[in-house]
């Protein structure tokens, strides 16, 4: 909606993980040097929790495309699963064809020898989770029965997990200590500080091809920073919303009373200014506005295409 006026080639602040905006950021880096240390020194199960919105998926995108030479990677986004489902989607992962004539001794089997015969051609296989909160408690135990399959020299088989703190909560259950003692590596991502916001407000915009006079100003994403705390998918909402309100008024930069409207329509932001009425009608009025805009560039845009075909 807003790409063209301020020069922008794509968006900046999807919600989608892209790797190609990513950052560097030093909780972010410190959390993939911990997860390809972990790695190369052949551990069983390594896992990284942090709250929702700060950056998970986007690691663990970033760790499968840069797996070190050697590493193969089954991949499991969606771990709700059973046992039996779980088993079967590990084998999937590792090129097994499903039958309904193998029980789940036999499949252990086959996906034990398929393991052994990955590794004597020198092939490491890493079994990333994500969302691995959402695993059921029969399949936290299954999945810590994987790793019991070794060689002399190493694990056949290594587990990341990445999860919501609701994972670390029910690992620290009695009945999971002997998968909570197998986690020798873990990362915990924090949020973002102000610099960290400013920095990466302005990276984002750099790579979407901003490249005229900063569109925020420290002091808002100041006020980004604060409302957001530090959570880079509230980052991106917030930035989002405010560049949008700033197209609608047809200003070329984005101002307090953006960044303040930004806030207010979004629920999981912290508001810290007295809300009004007037307030509230001000926003609504930018966003229509707004509305209105793209919808007459998209009409006019029509009309050429109408009259160019004629």
């Amino acid at each position: 909606m807003y790409l063209n006026h301020f020069g922008l080639s794509q968006a900046p602040f999807s919600l989608t993980p892209n790797t190609g905006f990513f950052f560097g950021l030093w909780p972010h880096v410190e959390a993939l040097q911990v997860l390809q240390t972990a790695l190369q020194t052949g551990e069983g199960f390594i896992k990284v929790t942090g709250e929702v919105g700060t950056g998970k998926t986007l690691i663990c995108r970033k760790l499968i495309n840069e797996l070190p030479p050697g590493f193969n990677c089954a991949y499991l986004p969606n771990p709700y699963l059973s046992p039996t489902e779980l088993r079967w989607a590990v084998a999937n992962e590792l090129g097994l064809k499903y039958s309904s004539d193998i029980d789940q001794q036999q499949l252990t089997g086959l996906i034990q020898q398929q393991l052994l015969a990955l590794s004597a051609h020198g092939h490491s296989i890493v079994l990333v989770l994500d969302e691995a909160q959402a695993l059921p408690d029969e399949s936290l135990e299954a999945l810590r029965l994987f790793t019991n399959l070794e060689t002399e020299n190493r694990k056949l088989l290594q587990v990341v997990l990445f999860g919501q703190p609701e994972l670390d909560e029910r690992l620290k259950l009695p009945s999971f200590r002997q998968l909570r003692q197998r986690i020798t590596f873990s990362y915990n991502l924090r949020p973002l500080t102000w610099d960290e916001t400013d920095a990466y407000i302005c990276y984002r915009l750099a790579v979407a091809g901003c490249a005229g006079a900063p569109l925020f100003s420290p002091k808002l994403t100041r006020k980004i920073a604060d409302a957001s705390r530090g959570i880079p998918r509230l980052i991106n909402i917030l930035s989002h919303k405010a560049l949008m309100l700033s197209f609608g008024e047809g200003s070329s930069h984005v101002n307090a009373a953006h960044v303040k409207g930004a806030i207010l329509d979004t629920e999981d932001a912290c508001n810290q200014t007295p809300f009004r009425w007037s307030t509230y009608v001000a926003i609504a009025l930018m966003t229509l506005t707004a509305m209105f805009v793209a919808l007459a560039m998209w009409g006019e845009d029509l009309r050429l295409l109408w009259g160019n075909s004629v």
